[in-house]
C-alpha cells in the first residue's frame, strides 16, 4: 500500500516511516506542507496520512486541495489537537480519521488498512455510476444506455469521464484533469483533451439531460440532470 505521509517533526517521522516500511507499506514522507500536494500527484498514494500543523501549509488545506484532485483516497490526521472543534474542521475538510499524539503504531496501522478498505468497498458499490439516462461503467469502460448500443469506450476516454463522473455538476479544472488522465499538462496532452471531451460530448449528444459545459481558461462543468 502506498502512503503518503506529511509530517514535520523529523525524528518522529523517521520511526514512523521505518516502523510501516517494515510491514510492507511503501511511504513518501514530505516534512514541509508546501510540497505536499506536489508529491500527491507525483506520488499518487492510496491512503494520505496528514500531521496538521505544518510549515507553510497546514494538513487542513492539504486535504482540502487533495479532495478537489481525488474525492475518494482516505485521509487520516495526527494532531496534538484535540478539541471539538478541531476534529469537526479535520473532517470538514475531506478528512475519513483523527488519531490524536502520541499514538501506538498499531493503532495506527489498523486505522491505515480500515480506511483502505471502507474505500475499497464504497468503489465496488459504485462502480455503476448512472448519468441521466446513461450508466457509466469504469471498471468495464463502458457506458450504456436505454437509447441505443453500449459503447465500448477506450482507456483514455473511460478515465477522464471517471474524473467528470466524481464532480458532477461542480467546475473541473483543466490541469487537474490533465494531471489525473494523462499524468502530464504539456501542450501537446492538453489538445488531447479537447479531442476527448468531444467524443464524450458526442456519446452524449441525443440526452439532454448530460452536458460537458466548457468554462473558458478554466476547465469544465460536468452538467447531470435527474
Amino acid at each position: 500500500m502506498k502512503i503518503l505521509y506529511v509530517e514535520d517533526e523529523i525524528f518522529l517521522g523517521k520511526i514512523v516511516k521505518e516502523t510501516l516500511e517494515s510491514r510492507g507499506f511503501e511511504i513518501s514522507m514530505v516534512t514541509d506542507g508546501a510540497h505536499a500536494i506536489a508529491e500527491f500527484r507525483k506520488f499518487n498514494p492510496e491512503v494520505c496520512v496528514l500531521d496538521i500543523m505544518l510549515p507553510h501549509k497546514n494538513g487542513f488545506e492539504i486535504a482540502e486541495e487533495i479532495r478537489v484532485i481525488d474525492p475518494m483516497v482516505p485521509i487520516l490526521f495526527l494532531t496534538a489537537k484535540s478539541q471539538v472543534e478541531d476534529v469537526l474542521k479535520g473532517f470538514g475538510s475531506g478528512g475519513n480519521d483523527y488519531l490524536k499524539k502520541p499514538f501506538s503504531m498499531e493503532e495506527l496501522i489498523v486505522r491505515i488498512q480500515n480506511l483502505k478498505n471502507l474505500v475499497g468497498k464504497k468503489k465496488e458499490v459504485s462502480d455503476a455510476v448512472s448519468l441521466s439516462t446513461f450508466t457509466f461503467y469504469p471498471t468495464k469502460q463502458e457506458l450504456v444506455s436505454s437509447l441505443k448500443e453500449p459503447i465500448k469506450l477506450s482507456f483514455r476516454e473511460s478515465e477522464l469521464l471517471k474524473v467528470l463522473a466524481e464532480n458532477v455538476n461542480q467546475k473541473v479544472l483543466r490541469k487537474d484533469i490533465l494531471m489525473r488522465v494523462w499524468n502530464d499538462d504539456s501542450y501537446f496532452n492538453s489538445r488531447n483533451l479537447d479531442v476527448y471531451i468531444t467524443r464524450l460530448r458526442d456519446y452524449f449528444k441525443n440526452d439532454s439531460g448530460v452536458e460537458i459545459i466548457t468554462l473558458k481558461g478554466v476547465g469544465y462543468l460536468f452538467k447531470v440532470e435527474g
